[in-house]
């Protein structure tokens, strides 16, 4: 094994991230608490070069070296977790998806109570890339309320708000329905900070009965039945990403001498 600097090869936790096993935060965590071996030996250092050939272990599980990226469009049901695991023991999305649906990582979070798009892709450093904020891209959501919203209320909301000293950015929040007690809401940001939507409309007065995010990016939610899981085409990612979010990963696979991956 080599450590960066001393020749080519991928820093491990990178390695993993591109593997899909976590993002390479959590592959950092899986190293330094010793769950990660190479080619028989247990790893404590992050800096270690994984080449082609090596042998990676994670809780002494064979990972396959890192192919093609590969994005899929999930509807997340309500009641499902977005986490790998939970001391807790409640559901996660991981315990429902296809079997047949190879090792994912998700693309940002939707809480328990929330339901709707969720993206997941094969590579941790693609997961990365589509949900930094710099992308700017517009998460939008169908969003259930109790009460009868004051348009001049939600316009507010397109300034940004703070709320107990955590700033919010602009958020778009439209009236679509009223139906008895209750009233359904169309609502886009681009940050997506944890809960960011039951808080905002909870401080109005508005508290959130269902959310449902029908869109992320350029990504739709359509008609995706609920628990489904659907492929994104190569072609699309390429056209939405932009032509090297293929081509990096021929490049990283070439000196492997293997075919196309995924």
């Amino acid at each position: 094994m080599k450590r960066a600097g001393e020749g080519e090869g991928e820093r491990v936790a990178k390695w993993l991230a591109h593997a899909g096993v976590a993002s390479r935060r959590e592959a950092e965590r899986l190293i330094a608490e010793g769950r990660v071996a190479v080619n028989g030996r247990r790893l404590a250092d992050p800096a270690v070069l994984i080449e082609p050939g090596d042998v990676v272990l994670v809780d002494g599980v064979p990972v396959a070296p890192p192919g093609r990226p590969r994005l899929f469009r999930y509807h997340k049901p309500r009641g499902l977790l977005v986490t790998a695991r939970d001391p807790q023991g409640r559901p996660t999305i991981f315990d429902r998806l296809p079997p047949e649906l190879p090792r994912v990582v998700s693309v940002g979070r939707l809480d328990m109570d929330s339901e709707g798009l969720l993206l997941l892709t094969t590579d941790g450093e693609l997961a990365r890339r589509l949900e930094h904020p710099e992308n700017g891209w517009v998460r939008r959501y169908r969003v259930r309320v109790h009460g009868h919203p004051d348009e001049r209320k939600l316009a507010t909301l397109r300034e940004g708000i703070v709320i107990d000293g955590m700033r919010y950015g602009p958020i778009e929040a439209g009236l679509d329905a009223l139906k008895g007690a209750n009233a359904w809401l169309t609502v886009s940001l681009r940050e997506g900070k944890n809960r960011e939507v039951r808080r905002v409309l909870d401080h109005l007065g508005y508290p959130v009965l269902r959310l449902i995010r029908v869109a992320f990016g350029p990504f739709q939610l359509g008609d995706l039945p609920r628990g489904a899981v659907a492929e994104v085409p190569a072609k699309v990612m390429r056209e939405q990403l932009g032509p090297d979010v293929l081509a990096t990963s021929r490049r990283r696979r070439a000196p492997a001498g293997t075919g196309a991956g995924g």
